[in-house]
């Protein structure tokens, strides 16, 4: 059974007690892992097959990226989700967030102009946006400290098995059917998650709103500064953030421009661009797994800086080992297997560093690692088409060096 995490039972709505209807460490994980996985290949799906989804809908990879961006963009909006789900419990929004971002890819699957692609963006964006922090502070609550980083990295798995099993299928099903299948399929299933997550034992309080109008203009002063301020550990927790944004920036805007990159200078059809993505899932398979194994052990901040340096030395090879296929791929791989193992250490590190707070603060972060990816999107495929191969990696290592120095001298162990 799991163990009860020690932040204060008026900030935490998703308690844990030593009772039947507790939920085992196998049914949390499991049941985590699977609605990732669906929201993950939503999240990767641009990454390999943005020229075919660019193609079939009638625009350029730099013009898709921009959408994409958009989508991340949403993120600003994920620290009001986090102040929801500490008034009202997590599993709640995490429902409602798996709903907004099936909406949005099942208009995605029917688009037949540009508002209307610009439209599900915004829906899956929110839903994105607000599904992962819940989730992984719905998670947290339910574990102990010590066991958190392996509970929250083997839910990460996902994200690996997002290369390995749903890329490729993804890629045999564009190549078969086009490219609008797999997007009606995603949004069903995010309807079952949703359904599964309904049906999970676990009282969820909320606390009662004011009816008092008077009161009104201050509580909504009140709400407001919720959703940004933190009261303890300043520095360390704005630190943990603005760091983490930074790595996810400099990784998602290889990211993105890979599939583009790949598909122009080395001539990837999207079966192949599948393939492509289920070596690269085996290097966050890896990545994973050695979250779950050793960051615990090692501690979370060390960790993260081993992450960061690893993803470092990635990029700044990127451009010259870019002379042939193989290399390539593998460069790209370990980049993206160094940043993985950065951001699964970064969660738990960012989940303690304000307990009482923890919703708020989980939300705030992907909020910024969301804009982070935003960004890239705009920058990615942008620096690609325009200045190269080199002006893409180096930048991100320039941008990763940043959060590198931040971690060092701002972020606290926790």
């Amino acid at each position: 059974m799991l163990c009860c995490c020690a932040s204060s039972p008026q900030k935490t709505k998703d308690k844990v007690q030593t009772t039947k209807s507790e939920l085992s460490f196998r049914r949390l994980i499991g049941t985590g892992m699977a609605a990732k996985l669906l929201v993950d290949i939503g999240a990767q799906i641009f990454n390999p097959f943005l020229p075919v989804i660019a193609a079939g809908l009638g625009v350029s990879v730099v013009e898709l990226g921009r959408l994409v961006g958009l989508r991340s963009a949403m993120g600003i909006f994920a620290p009001i989700s986090g102040t929801l789900a500490d008034r009202h419990g997590y599993r709640l929004v995490i429902r409602g967030a798996l709903l907004l971002t099936a909406t949005g890819f099942l208009l995605l699957a029917i688009s037949s102009a540009a508002w209307m692609v610009a439209l599900a963006m915004i829906l899956t964006g929110l839903g994105m946006g607000a599904f992962v922090p819940n989730l992984q502070a719905f998670v947290s609550s339910r574990l102990d400290y010590r066991l958190r980083a392996r509970g929250l990295g083997m839910i990460e798995y996902s994200w690996a098995l997002t290369g390995i099993i749903g890329l490729p299928l993804i890629g045999l099903l564009i190549a078969a059917t086009g490219w609008r299948t797999p997007f009606f399929l995603l949004a069903a299933g995010m309807v079952v998650m949703s359904v599964v997550f309904g049906a999970m034992p676990g009282v969820q309080q909320g606390r009662a709103a004011s009816s008092d109008s008077a009161q009104l203009p201050a509580l909504w002063r009140s709400r407001l500064a919720e959703l940004v301020v933190i009261h303890t550990n300043r520095r360390s927790t704005y630190a943990t953030i603005l760091a983490g944004a930074l790595s996810y920036f400099a990784a998602m805007q290889v990211m993105i421009a890979h599939g583009a990159w790949l598909a122009a200078q080395y001539g990837l059809d999207a079966a192949t661009l599948g393939l492509v993505a289920f070596i690269f899932g085996w290097f966050d398979l890896a990545a994973s797994v050695s979250v779950s194994l050793f960051t615990d052990r090692l501690g979370k901040k060390r960790s993260v800086l081993i992450g960061i340096v690893g993803s470092l030395v990635g990029y700044l090879l990127m451009p010259l080992l870019n002379v042939a296929l193989l290399p390539t791929v593998a460069i790209i791989g370990v980049a993206r297997m160094f940043f993985e193992f950065n951001i699964v250490s970064h969660f738990p590190l960012l989940s303690e560093q304000a307990p009482a707070q923890r919703g708020q603060v989980m939300t705030l972060g992907a909020a910024a690692t969301l804009v982070g990816g935003s960004l890239a999107g705009f920058t990615g495929p942008w620096l690609l088409v325009n200045a190269g191969v080199a002006a893409l990696a180096w930048t991100s290592a320039a941008v990763i060096i940043a959060g590198l120095a931040i971690v060092v001298f701002l972020v606290k162990k926790s």
